[in-house]
C-alpha cells in the first residue's frame, strides 16, 4: 500500500470514529427547531422538501405562508390533497403590494391563529412558518408571542421557519439553523423566475 492510501484510509477511520462518537452522543429525541435563512435561494424549498419526506412516512404536516401564498407554489399543488397535510395562506400576498399595513397585520393575525392552532396540536408531527421572519420584521408579529408558541409546542413536533434576516432570539432558540448564501442569482441577469424551477 502506498503512503497516500495509508494516509487516506487513517483519515477515513479517524473521520469515522469521529462519527461513531457523535452517533453515540446524540441520544436525546424530541422535535427539533429549525431556521432557514440567509439572502440565497432555497429556503422555502428546502422546507417543502422535508414537507414531502415527513408526509411520505404518513405524519401530519402544517404549512402555513405568511407571504407568497398567493403566488402559484408547485409543491403545494402537488400535495394539497394528501390528507395529512394542512396549508394556511396569509391572504394579501406580498405586503409591499398592498400599501395597507392595517390591512397586512389584520391578514397576519388571523393566519396566525391557524398557525397557533397547529403549533399547539400533539398529532402535527411537522409545522412550517414560511416566511414568518417578515411578519416579526414589519411588526405585524410580537417575537414574544411567537417565541412563547414554539416554546410551549408538543415535544415531538418539529417546526422550520423560513425567511430572511431571522429575529436574533429565533436564531437563539434553534437547533438547527442554515444561511443560504447567494453567489448568483439568475434574476440579478434578466432572467425571469421559471415555473417548475423556481415556484
Amino acid at each position: 500500500m502506498s503512503d497516500r492510501e495509508t494516509r487516506h484510509r487513517a483519515a477515513m477511520e479517524k473521520l469515522k470514529a469521529h462519527v461513531d462518537e457523535k452517533v453515540a452522543k446524540a441520544t436525546e429525541q424530541r422535535g427539533l427547531l429549525l431556521v432557514n435563512t440567509g439572502n440565497g435561494k432555497g429556503k422555502t424549498t428546502a422546507a417543502w422538501g422535508t414537507v414531502t419526506r415527513a408526509l411520505g412516512y404518513g405524519y401530519k404536516v402544517g404549512v402555513v405562508q405568511f407571504i407568497k401564498g398567493l403566488w402559484e407554489c408547485g409543491e403545494r399543488n402537488r400535495l394539497e390533497e394528501d390528507p395529512h397535510l394542512s396549508v394556511a395562506i396569509m391572504a394579501t400576498g406580498f405586503t409591499w403590494d398592498t400599501q395597507n399595513r392595517e390591512a397586512d397585520t389584520a391578514a397576519c393575525q388571523a393566519v396566525w391563529q391557524q398557525a397557533e392552532a397547529m403549533l399547539s396540536d400533539p398529532d402535527t408531527y411537522l409545522v412550517v412558518l414560511d416566511e414568518i421572519t417578515y411578519m416579526l420584521k414589519f411588526g405585524y408579529l410580537d417575537i414574544a408571542t411567537v417565541k412563547q408558541a414554539l416554546a410551549n409546542r408538543p415535544r415531538e413536533q418539529t417546526v422550520i421557519i423560513t425567511g430572511r434576516n431571522a429575529h436574533r432570539e429565533l436564531v437563539a432558540m434553534a437547533d438547527t439553523v442554515t444561511e443560504m448564501q447567494e453567489l448568483r442569482h439568475a434574476f440579478n441577469n434578466g432572467l425571469q423566475a421559471r415555473r417548475g424551477i423556481d415556484f
